[in-house]
């Protein structure tokens, strides 16, 4: 019993308590939200360690240790004379080093500061050793000793062992278990247990000997350790998150040896698998890669984060991270400028604008995705429509400028080219954006327009983006949300049972990029945000495959996951909005004699005129009845030049017009304008109503 009250001894509360004296450094780990492990980096020694005070671990630990490496460890100073003896002899006897008579202290000194193998190497290493002794309390270099020795198969020292084997912490560990652990000490290869069961079996029966020889066991204890049936659990390392877990390594300090992080890890595999099905069901089509991200809107926490299909397919790239790889959006980015159309009071919901073949400037002329047009239609039509033509007419409304500075003030900082870069392109998706960026973007609409940072994990907190700030008007973007989650406004274009309708209340749009080589399905609730991606890594087009066919079933079959394990409620509308009647053949809140209306929502201070009632009169198309295309005027010299102004006149349905000449806007919302005269060429343009003419002329000197 005398040995047992000496282990006990190494339990009691002066021990290293900070673990500052620790040889090892760790292995960083890293946790989902509910503790379970995700993945586990290497050490800078590229071993899995977890250094662990000896309060920390079994004393069946402790007892095979000096059982089997050194019986006189509580008694020499460092150096064990009677097994020096032997193993000098045995050398002389070989001529060469062919026995050790190493201590667990020895050992210690060794990993500090190792030397050659050769008699010079040896004495070193004894005096090496001594002063260990002098420096350190027994229990310093036992639990020194336990958590640098090497396990095998890359572990080190007694808790990344015994997780690794037996999946239990070094605390839990059984005296056969123990004793096992301990066996592997004198040759990991030799009796790598992966390889070589039965040799490490053998080995633990000689350590349960030597523990019973050492009286720290009896023979009862003795005999139910060796009848333990020994079991090593699963070999497989968690990997599980890949490219976010690498996320975290980069953004932790070296020191830091545990991160519980933002993800769920039973949501990420799922994420995972409904990723693999849908590509099963696109391999004809060329699609190769997916990546989806889920953020919890009112924290910013990430819950899960796929970036590939496949992280071990190098065939199709698979360690690229599609979650931060740069995509076009396609038309995920018309939302924002419909909503910076509402912001500024230049469109309501109910507006009607013009879908019709338009050449824009640059000769700049696009295309609806169904190929054909739709004449006027109102804005909540067009949005969730996502029509082409009416997206492109409203950035020019509002400008490309403002729009990139509200795309980057929403989290899209990959989009750094110039607004003449981009042009109106833009609104169409011509700039590349993160996948990540783009959903915490969406992720801003479900908040009321609020951006906040991104947070990947929760203990340290750890954040990947900026800080907090207003983006929207909270009435703004539920204008957004109601029209986005308007199943009915987006069946004209994808069907009432497309894969964005849910049975529940969810916003959603989608983006497909030229040539089919990108798109994107984006879905949120009051809760929680989705983004996903499909596509191909090295830049290949997809055959015919768009956001609604693509990463759309992905969206759905993800959010149904979601709405089960984080259930969320209709969104709440905020203070400041008002639903009316609108004329339907006009946009403008319902006059007297209105026959056909519809309800719609409006920002209380940015609602419509009232229509007039004169349907029939309404234009098909707002007009420039005066300059028309390419009127040359003559500026008179003898004629006072406050006198000479020209009418510039739209024939629009209400008497409220904006103008812009030369590309400045001009300070007058009248119909009918004097201009005076400036020689010059000009272009002229007139926006009414969601619709826009253009014009140019000149005046000569």
């Amino acid at each position: 019993m005398k040995k047992w009250c000496q282990v006990a001894l190494l339990f009691l509360p002066c021990l290293l308590a900070n673990g500052e004296e620790l040889f090892a450094s760790s292995s960083l780990q890293i946790y989902d939200r509910h503790g379970a492990i995700m993945r586990s980096f290497l050490s800078n020694q590229q071993t899995q360690t977890q250094p662990i005070s000896l309060s920390e671990m079994s004393p069946w630990l402790l007892a095979a240790a000096v059982s089997a490496e050194d019986k006189r460890f509580f008694s020499h100073s460092g150096v064990d004379f009677i097994s020096v003896v032997r193993a000098t002899w045995q050398n002389t006897k070989e001529r060469k080093i062919a026995s050790g008579a190493s201590t667990i202290t020895q050992q210690v000194a060794r990993a500090k500061e190792p030397h050659p193998k050769t008699w010079s190497g040896k004495f070193k290493e004894v005096l090496q050793a001594h002063k260990t002794e002098q420096n350190q309390t027994k229990e310093e270099i036992l639990e020194t000793y336990l958590n640098i020795v090497e396990f095998g198969n890359l572990t080190q020292g007694v808790e990344a062992a015994s997780l690794f084997y037996f999946g239990v912490q070094a605390k839990d560990v059984s005296v056969a278990q123990a004793a096992f652990l301990v066996g592997l000490i004198k040759s990991p290869t030799h009796y790598n247990p992966l390889k070589y069961f039965s040799r490490a079996l053998k080995r633990q029966k000689y350590v349960l000997k030597r523990m019973r020889e050492e009286k720290f066991l009896d023979e009862e204890m003795y005999a139910l350790a060796t009848q333990e049936k020994i079991e090593l659990r699963t070999t497989n390392r968690p990997f599980d998150a890949p490219h976010f877990t690498q996320l975290i390594k980069n953004l932790v300090t070296s020191d830091t040896v545990q991160v519980v992080s933002s993800l769920d890890r039973d949501l990420q595999l799922q994420t995972e698998t409904i990723i693999k099905n849908q590509l099963k069901n696109l391999s004809e089509q060329n699609v190769t890669n997916a990546a989806v991200v889920v953020i919890e809107n009112n924290t910013g926490e990430i819950l899960a984060y796929v970036g590939s299909a496949n992280f071990q397919d190098q065939e199709h790239q698979g360690q690229v991270d599609g979650v931060r790889a740069l995509r076009q959006p396609g038309s995920a980015l018309k939302p924002f400028v419909y909503g910076l159309a509402f912001e500024q009071g230049i469109l309501t919901p109910g507006s009607l604008v013009e879908d019709e073949e338009t050449f824009f400037e640059g000769g700049f002329r696009p295309h609806n995705y169904d190929e054909s047009f739709h004449g006027l239609v109102p804005a909540r039509r067009a949005l969730a429509c996502s029509y082409n033509v009416p997206a492109v007419k409203v950035a020019e409304q509002v400008g490309v400028a403002n729009l990139l500075m509200l795309l980057r003030k929403a989290g899209l900082k990959s989009l750094t080219k110039d607004a003449g870069f981009y042009g109106l392109g833009l609104s169409l998706g011509n700039g590349e954006v993160r996948l990540l960026e783009l959903t915490n973007a969406y992720a801003m609409l479900a908040r009321g327009g609020y951006y906040r940072p991104l947070v990947v994990a929760r203990e340290p907190y750890l954040v990947f983006s900026e800080g907090a700030h207003q983006v929207f008007s909270s009435q703004t973007a539920y204008l957004l949300t109601d029209i986005l989650k308007d199943n009915q406004a987006r069946s004209a274009a994808f069907g009432l049972n497309s894969s964005l309708s849910v049975p529940f209340e969810m916003a959603a749009k989608t983006g497909t990029s030229k040539d089919y080589k990108d798109n994107f399905a984006f879905g949120y609730t009051a809760r929680w945000t989705i983004g996903v991606w499909v596509g191909n890594f090295d830049a290949s087009s997809m055959q015919k495959v768009s956001g609604i066919t693509g990463a759309g079933p992905i969206l759905h079959d993800v959010a149904i996951y979601l709405q089960e394990k984080y259930p969320s409620e209709p969104f709440t509308e905020p203070e400041g909005l008002i639903r009316k009647p609108i004329c339907t053949q006009s946009g403008l809140l319902a006059g007297p004699t209105c026959k056909q209306t519809r309800e719609e929502i409006f920002i209380k201070n940015k609602l419509p005129a009232t229509c007039n009632g004169k349907h029939a009169s309404l234009p098909q198309k707002l007009r420039l009845l005066t300059p028309k295309e390419q009127d040359v005027y003559k500026w008179d010299p003898a004629v006072p030049s406050g006198s000479q102004r020209l009418k510039w006149e739209a024939d629009c349905v209400v008497s409220r017009c904006e103008w812009k000449l030369d590309g400045k806007k001009y300070p007058t919302t009248a119909c009918k304008v004097f201009w005076p005269i400036v020689p010059g060429k000009h272009s002229l343009s007139v926006a009414c109503n969601g619709q826009e003419a253009h014009t140019t002329f000149e005046v000569l000197p």
